[in-house]
């Protein structure tokens, strides 16, 4: 054999292994791919990634919507709290103003002794102190009780045998509470 035919002879072998190759192509374009233990596993992981983005969507949706409801309960009960503060303060004052009236109408009269004026005066502070109890509000702080820094607050000390120790000689200012909260505290002299 010559050079030449066998160059012939090769030629013609990569013409055909090429032309093998080429249908080998062909056929796997034609026929699917089976699929591999490594691409199962990776629809399953993009399956759950889906489920895991729909699952936060939820979640984020669910933290808007609560995070909508506080602010709107803090609002309304803020709102609530606005609305009973001014109902109790004008009820309070719709039972002071009759005491107001009273002191206007006073002031009002021409004349009269001073001993009328007194007995006027005395009036309304009878009317104003049973205005403050039918409001629950007691006066605290009275002579002679032993001194409890809770209610009394001593703004001087005087030494008398005829009293105790710790006692109440004198109250200057009266204190009040309602209930159990003082509303102010009584001024006192204290003894010993």
């Amino acid at each position: 054999m010559s050079k030449q035919d066998a160059a012939k002879k090769a030629e013609q072998q990569a013409e055909q292994a090429a032309e093998t190759e080429k249908e080998k192509d062909c056929n796997a374009a034609e026929q699917p791919q089976a699929e591999t233990p490594g691409d199962a596993q990776l629809k399953k992981l993009q399956e759950q990634l889906e489920q895991s983005a729909a699952d936060l969507a939820k979640q984020k949706d669910l933290l808007l919507r609560t995070a909508a409801e506080y602010d709107n309960y803090r609002k309304r009960t803020e709102r609530e709290k606005t609305m009973v503060y001014t109902d109790a303060a004008a009820d309070t004052i719709e039972k002071v103003l009759p005491v107001c009236d009273n002191l206007e109408r006073a002031l009002a009269q021409q004349g009269g002794t001073v001993e009328d004026f007194r007995k006027g005066v005395e009036m309304v502070l009878t009317q104003l102190n049973g205005t403050l109890e039918k409001m629950g509000v007691t006066a605290i702080g009275q002579q002679g009780e032993p001194f409890d820094p809770e209610v009394h607050n001593a703004v001087s000390h005087i030494e008398d045998e005829n009293l105790g120790e710790n006692v109440v000689a004198e109250v200057l200012q009266k204190g009040y509470r309602i209930g159990d909260r003082i509303i102010r505290h009584a001024m006192v002299q204290v003894a010993n």
